[in-house]
């Protein structure tokens, strides 16, 4: 009996070991593909002509992507500027503060914002917030970095909503029940004891988030104008993917603007990896 035991747990090690391979593999092998097929462009336009050229005409091979790295900046900055606060409140009021009928409900519906479709919520920004922002701020066109801007904002709050939720529901009570001991409130306890406990979850929230807002392509091409502008609030601007998205159909085998957008898409590879680097980096240096 124990040693069928022991031949089972050794498979489905082996089994475990297995997955984490091919993942670690599929990176690799995406790895090498970006970084063969973007080289290239990237030689043969000139790196610093690539990186901050302000100018993208495919017509006329002058492909300079400063302007689609600064709108991807502004836009996820500014989404996850919005989203934490909103995500994070949500979280400590669903784990702690909420009634159990209540807290299911909202955690239903936050589930379910998450199992939507991009290109609806992208359909939903074109024909309900786009012409609001026009109206509003009486724009010739209401497809700007702002809507971008708020779409993404909505689309990477159930990562966060859930994530932290779980994270913050892992805290020990033992800690909370010293906090309240020692003559702290619960609003005290929860922001200051249970938030700093559950930092770590709630910083893989915020990493799956800034992903999220980066690697978004349908939604914000509905509502951000798709113009390769330089970036402002109230402008029509295109992001790292949608370049990608709208020129790759038309983008002859073997061409230099083909070779462009895979350059862009190993920018914004690497641009995510170092993020999240840098996240993970300082998650480290906080718990140590």
């Amino acid at each position: 009996m124990k040693k069928n035991k022991d031949w089972m747990e050794n498979i489905i090690h082996g089994v475990f070991l297995f997955c984490g391979i091919v993942s670690v593999a599929f990176v690799l092998l995406i790895s090498v593909y970006l970084i063969v097929s973007g080289i290239p462009a990237i030689r043969q336009i000139g790196l610093v002509k690539f990186l901050f050229g302000t100018t993208w005409a495919s017509g006329r091979n002058q492909f300079g992507i400063l302007p689609f790295i600064l709108t991807s900046v502004y836009g996820t900055a500014g989404a996850v500027i919005l989203g934490i606060p909103i995500g994070v409140f949500t979280a400590m009021f669903l784990a702690k503060a909420a009634p159990p009928k209540v807290a299911s409900v909202l955690e239903t519906a936050t589930a379910l914002l998450a199992g939507i479709p991009s290109v609806v919520y992208g359909l939903v920004g074109m024909t309900v917030l786009v012409p609001w922002v026009q109206r509003t701020f009486h724009l010739s066109s209401g497809a700007t970095l702002l809507a971008a801007i708020v779409v993404l904002t909505i689309m990477i709050l159930p990562y966060i909503i859930n994530v932290s939720a779980t994270a913050l529901r892992a805290v020990p009570p033992e800690y909370e029940e010293a906090s309240l001991a020692l003559g702290a409130n619960y609003t005290e306890t929860w922001f200051r004891v249970s938030l700093r406990a559950a930092k770590s979850g709630v910083a893989a929230a915020i990493i799956q988030g800034v992903g999220r807002a980066l690697g978004e392509a349908m939604a914000i091409i509905m509502v951000a104008g798709n113009v390769a502008n330089m970036p402002g609030l109230f402008k029509s601007v295109r992001f790292l993917t949608t370049a990608i998205v709208s020129e790759m159909s038309y983008a002859s085998y073997g061409s230099l603007q083909r070779q462009a957008l895979f350059s862009i898409g190993l920018v914004l590879f690497l641009f995510i990896m170092l993020i999240n680097g840098l996240l993970h980096k300082v998650i480290r240096k906080e718990e140590d």
